[in-house]
Order: C-alpha cells, then sequence, then structure tokens
C-alpha cells in the first residue's frame, strides 16, 4: 500500500510525514511526499527534528507529484486551508482524505516560537500517523468509504 502525503512546498509537512510513516508502518507499507509547488529543498529544521527523533532522513528530498516513483493509494493532504493556504488538489485514482496542518516554515517569532511550531507540526502528524497504523490494516481496503471516514475522522485528532 503506497501512502502519498502532499502539500504545497514538499519541505516541512509532508517530509515530516513521509519520514514518521515510513519509520513506523508495518511491512507492505510505504509512505512517499510530494508538493504541488515544491521548493526544491527540504527545511533544514525538518531534518534537525527527525535526526533529534531518531528517524532517518536518508532519500528524503523536495519533489513535484509529477515525478513519484509509484502511483498512490492513499493520498493525504496535509495544507491548511484555514490559514487561507491553497490545498493541492490530486487527479489521479487514490483515496484522498485531508489532514490540515499549519506550515512551520511559516512560523514568526523568536528561535524558542519557531522550534516550538515545528515540534507541534511533528507532535501532530504523528499522532495521526500513529492512529492511522492502528487500524486493521490488513482488513482496509484502499478504495474503500469506511477507510475514507476512518481517515478523516483522523485528521481531526491534536494531541
Amino acid at each position: 500500500m503506497n501512502v502519498l502525503f502532499l502539500c504545497v512546498g514538499n519541505s516541512c509537512r509532508s517530509i515530516l510525514a513521509e519520514a514518521v510513516f515510513n519509520q513506523l508502518a508495518p511491512p507492505g507499507w510505504r509512505a512517499m511526499s510530494a508538493g504541488s509547488q515544491p521548493t526544491g529543498q527540504v527545511h533544514p529544521r525538518s531534518l534537525t527534528l527527525l535526526t533529534d527523533q531518531g528517524i532517518s532522513t536518508d532519500g528524503l528530498s523536495s519533489k513535484s507529484w509529477d515525478h513519484l516513483p509509484r502511483s498512490p493509494d492513499i493520498v493525504i493532504t496535509l495544507c491548511a486551508a484555514a490559514a487561507g493556504e491553497a490545498c493541492p488538489t490530486y487527479l489521479a485514482p487514490a483515496l484522498r482524505s485531508h489532514w490540515g496542518v499549519d506550515d512551520p516554515a511559516q512560523a514568526t517569532g523568536t528561535e524558542a516560537e519557531i522550534e516550538a511550531a515545528f515540534r507541534r507540526t511533528y507532535d501532530i502528524l504523528r499522532s495521526r500517523i500513529e492512529a492511522f497504523l492502528a487500524l486493521s490494516l490488513d482488513q482496509l481496503q484502499p478504495d474503500s468509504e469506511p477507510l475514507k471516514q476512518q481517515l478523516d475522522a483522523i485528521g481531526s485528532l491534536v494531541p
């Protein structure tokens, strides 16, 4: 099962989600990330945070959804539409869900406040990914309405 985490820049949120998912996922499940308008580089704070959490950053890169290594079965968008961010629409066949998260790359303030924004994003994504992976994955079909409903509900979880 292939999961695509999608946002606009593919430098923070989707990168964090890809790395966390791949660390926690059972065999046969794989995540990738992409952006509708990729920045071309992973945000250094994302890499530092992942490393601090003991999560591999090998192979992470900011890339376009036009260059995916495989077709996704599930697409999870991470843009924060409530913050006025345009959410990309993935048009290929896949189950879609939305897990809106504020972009920590847009955080302002002191170093501590910016670090806290990255950590908050990481914590939200990790808790949602853990909830996703706690589902009875072997019984789920990627095109099922029950799975979509469960993923949509997970998208509202806040730790």
